[in-house]
């Protein structure tokens, strides 16, 4: 099978049978998102959909939250994963985006970078979410399953070989959704330890299944 054979078997199953393709994390604006996607880094969207009702409540806006305390911040994230350094991020993040952005956030990529707890993963994330840009945000699952499916080689060793491989191959306008399409499959099928192959539709594309 060829990559180009692959490619195009997976992404339009996808297409056909996971129209609505969308991020798991609760929000109601760019600025409520991109707390949410600092603090789902190595934790849950599950978890981060717990504790984010009372945190959006108690810090509205980058201006209410620029002015708290990472101390203060901490009591409503403690129960995810590394609580202080985020509460110290969230806090720093919303000083900038008041000081450099006006209190918005920001939709280019160098911008988005030089907010605190901001890295490429959060920032494509945020374009490809908020704004609809086709960028590819890789996580700890849509490495596993690129990889498994064999959209990439092994010489992908870095999310940012995956997403540059993913990107190359995945038709702009399908790469916003690509992300959630990958991202989903292997949250709920493709899982780490144990995959459930015997529920995946993908499997005739699949390098893993197919073994090769």
């Amino acid at each position: 099978m060829t990559k180009k054979e692959r490619y195009k078997g997976i992404i339009e199953w996808f297409r056909e049978n996971m129209q609505i393709a969308e991020t798991e994390l609760h929000y109601e604006n760019p600025y409520q998102l991109l707390m949410a996607v600092i603090l789902s880094a190595q934790c849950t969207d599950k978890r981060v959909n717990q504790i984010s009702p009372a945190l959006f409540e108690a810090y509205p806006t980058p201006e209410v939250m620029a002015v708290s305390t990472p101390e203060a911040v901490y009591e409503y994230v403690k129960s995810v994963s590394y609580p202080n350094s985020k509460a110290k991020h969230l806090v720093e993040m919303s000083q900038m985006l008041v000081k450099d952005f006006g209190g918005e956030v920001p939709s280019e990529m160098d911008d988005l970078l030089k907010l605190p707890g901001v890295g490429r993963k959060t920032a494509n994330v945020m374009q490809s979410v908020v704004w609809g840009k086709a960028t590819m945000a890789v996580d700890t699952h849509v490495f596993r399953v690129s990889h498994r499916l064999g959209l990439v080689p092994e010489s992908c060793n870095t999310p940012l070989k995956v997403e540059l491989e993913l990107v190359k191959h995945i038709a702009d306008e399908d790469i916003p959704k690509a992300h959630h399409w990958l991202l989903l499959h292997g949250r709920y099928i493709c899982q780490s330890r144990t995959p459930h192959c015997e529920k995946c539709d993908l499997q005739p594309w699949c390098k893993h299944f197919l073994g090769e």
